[in-house]
């Protein structure tokens, strides 16, 4: 028999939490006392509103010891209607030394949860990282390990038995290859080991839906291959699983071509997929072309996902780039996350939003509706020339990069000169671009620049300008 009956995740009641982005006014399990967030520019009540609409988990990582920060404990109770252990779960975290269990930080964060009516993924049981050394270089039998294994997966489990719905039960398993990693419990039990820990699972809590994870087997490749195979031998056996975690730890403009075909292969053999640990990382700095790459990637991650009946969510790993865990493992790269580093919304996140059916994003709803503002204003004139002052302000959630401001010059009119940007003008049509320090504009802020003009008698106002293409108002 295929996989046990697969549900999709039931639909969750919209938490109205009364602020947009989570600026840091709601209420939250474990919040302290900070300093209140800038107000967004945007109305978007969170991605779990959407989410919840259409039945669809949509997950974040969370770490204990952050949720006293206010920001990041609004910001993941608003944002998200599932939530996962970043670390609190591990076998290093809940049993550090053998026999004695501590599960205050795990405790925590259901706390959290069920504060905020959120689902719990359990990550993870059986790992062969952060494992701690008692287990690792314990030089125990098979018999031994097994014991020991049955033990932290029936206590771990049976502690959150009918609050955790879904388990991560075995983590990382395979080579890039498709073969099985070399771990203490592959090279002590064998291949076993995996349906071993399912079968222990199921025992504890009948009603979870057991999972197995791993990472880079988000397209079709000799990895996916061997854990395809692994589900396949493992339901021909009649083991307990239920699901695929497909991490997906990404790199901007490096997300495979054939991710819905992937997950459709599992789905087709029964089982459930949900994508895990998503975050889409680049090189830095950050510039706009890279949010805007990033952006797509994510649709396209999303889509893949929303597109199969059997994908039932999506899960980032971290709430927003202040926390995220890229920086410190790949050297030079980051902004993986759909949140900045301010908890301000990027392109990724707006992306993300739209294609769960909810708001598209700043300056993208009605009819003009737009996001910046500009003002040019004649500060001293002579004969026929005059300075000008021209200030752009980001309107936006998100920074602008690498920003270009576009205008049409009244009628007669030449730009001379020009300082804190450099101004270039072909026939009547005007570009200003950033001089070296002023490259980008945060959500909230302003550059200004000046110019000198040459004019008929009387110096004009543009009527209309663009920022990176996008129409601003004046005043």
């Amino acid at each position: 028999m295929p996989g046990r009956t697969r549900t999709r995740a039931r639909a969750l009641a919209a938490v109205a939490l009364g602020c947009a982005l989570a600026a840091g006014t709601a209420t939250a399990a474990h919040a302290a006392p900070a300093e209140p967030a800038a107000e967004p520019a945007a109305e978007q009540s969170g991605l779990r509103e959407p989410a919840d609409r259409l039945g669809l988990r949509m997950g974040t990582a969370v770490s204990a010891h952050l949720l006293d920060q206010q920001v990041y404990a609004a910001t993941a109770a608003t944002e998200f209607n599932t939530i996962t252990h970043e670390n609190s779960l591990k076998w290093e975290s809940v049993q550090p030394q053998r026999g004695q269990y501590s599960f205050a930080n795990a405790d925590r964060v259901m706390e959290f949860a069920r504060a905020n009516d959120q689902r719990v993924h359990g990550h993870t049981l059986v790992w062969h990282s952060q494992l701690p050394s008692w287990v690792e270089d314990g030089g125990f039998s098979a018999q031994e390990l097994t014991a020991l294994t049955d033990d932290h997966i029936e206590t771990t489990m049976g502690r959150y038995a009918g609050e955790i719905a879904t388990w991560d039960v075995v983590n990382e398993p395979f080579n890039e290859d498709g073969t099985f990693r070399d771990s203490v419990f592959h090279r002590t039990l064998g291949e076993d080991y995996v349906a071993q820990a399912l079968t222990t699972a199921d025992a504890v809590d009948p009603d979870a839906r057991l999972f197995v994870n791993d990472y880079n087997i988000e397209g079709i490749n000799a990895k996916s291959d061997g854990m395809y195979a692994l589900a396949e031998s493992l339901l021909d056996q009649g083991v307990p699983l239920d699901g695929i975690g497909i991490q997906g730890h990404l790199v901007v403009g490096q997300v495979p071509g054939d991710v819905r075909q992937n997950i459709e292969r599992f789905t087709d053999l029964g089982l459930e997929v949900v994508i895990t640990e998503l975050d889409i990382r680049m090189d830095l700095p950050v510039t706009q072309d890279k949010l805007d790459r990033q952006a797509a990637d994510y649709a396209r991650v999303m889509d893949a996902c929303l597109s199969v009946p059997g994908c039932s969510g999506v899960s980032v790993w971290g709430v927003t780039d202040a926390h995220s865990w890229v920086p410190d493992v790949f050297e030079g790269q980051g902004a993986a996350l759909p949140i900045d580093e301010s908890y301000a919304p990027k392109p990724a996140y707006w992306a993300v939003s739209e294609a769960l059916g909810g708001d598209s994003g700043p300056g993208t709803g009605e009819p003009g509706e737009q996001d910046c503002l500009v003002s040019y204003d004649v500060t001293s004139h002579w004969g026929q020339g005059a300075v000008v002052d021209v200030t752009v302000r980001n309107d936006g959630a998100s920074a602008v990069s690498e920003w270009s401001l576009t205008w049409t010059q009244p009628p007669g009119e030449r730009i001379t000169g020009a300082w804190n940007a450099q101004v270039v003008q072909s026939g009547s049509e005007a570009t200003a671009t950033p001089a070296a320090w002023n490259g980008t504009i945060a959500p909230g802020a302003s550059v200004s620049f000046g110019m000198q003009i040459t004019h008929g008698g009387e110096a004009g106002t543009p009527e209309a300008f663009a920022l990176r293409g996008q129409a601003c108002r004046t005043g």
